[in-house]
């Protein structure tokens, strides 16, 4: 079912954003599209959009309830979400609980290493300088955060994965590392903003020793793997045993 909507404001490579009734509400819709390195790889993935909406739906509820703030409204239909409108900040905010990808190319750390406290980066936003890696130094010379914002972002991206490291744990996945968006509201507060799916998240099934198989995530896409969306499927069977039942805002 595809709610009423107004404009198309903002199509990205895995969403399309549209006004809404209310000025402060955007509706977002999950698409099937799938991409990796930089949009040089596409494909179509029938049902990728259902799966990665209702994984974020009950993800973002879950940090809900555990204080951390979103903008995150409720589900307007099974691919689409109401959300604050947010300005998204430029910046793209990765935590790496264990080593693995651009982490083990550009260093001598090995695949699998556990990393504690979590390696905090941050990527500048923009495709067509290919999301480059970001000091706090060059983020300050962009102008995209002041100290004290760039405090903030770190502090909500660490609560956030306070939260899902034990509850991922919990249903036998291992959250290697993730990617967070956030922008701010029209007050000025802090949201995390985007989704959180396995699009955005590196999991590993913790019962599958295999180095290839126990992959529940975007990976499989970027690896030709095969069975990307009956990973993704596993993921929303095993989050919504334990978040059954998303609000729905319509």
């Amino acid at each position: 079912m595809t709610p009423d909507h107004g404009e198309l404001l903002y199509e990205g490579k895995a969403k399309r954003v549209f006004a809404s009734a209310d000025p402060d509400r955007v509706l977002v819709e999950f698409k099937n599209d799938a991409t990796a390195f930089n949009a040089q790889k596409k494909a179509q993935l029938d049902d990728k959009g259902r799966l990665n909406c209702q994984i974020s739906a009950r993800l973002f509820e879950l940090l809900e309830r555990e204080g951390v703030p979103t903008h995150y409204c409720g589900l307007a239909g099974e691919t689409w979400m109401l959300v604050r409108r947010v300005e998204i900040i430029p910046l793209e905010v990765v935590l790496r609980n264990t080593a693995t990808g651009s982490l083990c190319r550009q260093t001598p750390i090995a695949e699998g290493t556990a990393i504690d406290p979590a390696l905090l980066d941050l990527y500048y936003k923009d495709d067509a300088l290919g999301d480059p890696l970001l000091t706090e130094a060059r983020v300050q010379l962009l102008g995209v955060a002041d100290p004290a914002r760039l405090s903030a972002i770190e502090q909500l991206a660490r609560r956030v994965n306070a939260v899902l490291l034990p509850f991922f744990e919990g249903i036998d996945l291992q959250l290697v590392d993730f990617k967070l968006e956030l922008g701010l509201a029209s007050d000025g507060t802090l949201l995390l903003a985007d989704e959180i799916s396995p699009d955005t998240c590196r999991l590993w099934d913790r019962g599958n020793s295999n180095a290839e198989d126990r992959i529940l995530d975007k990976d499989r896409f970027r690896k030709d793997l095969g069975g990307v969306m009956e990973a993704y499927g596993e993921v929303l069977k095993r989050v919504q045993g334990t978040c059954p039942n998303p609000r729905n805002c319509l």
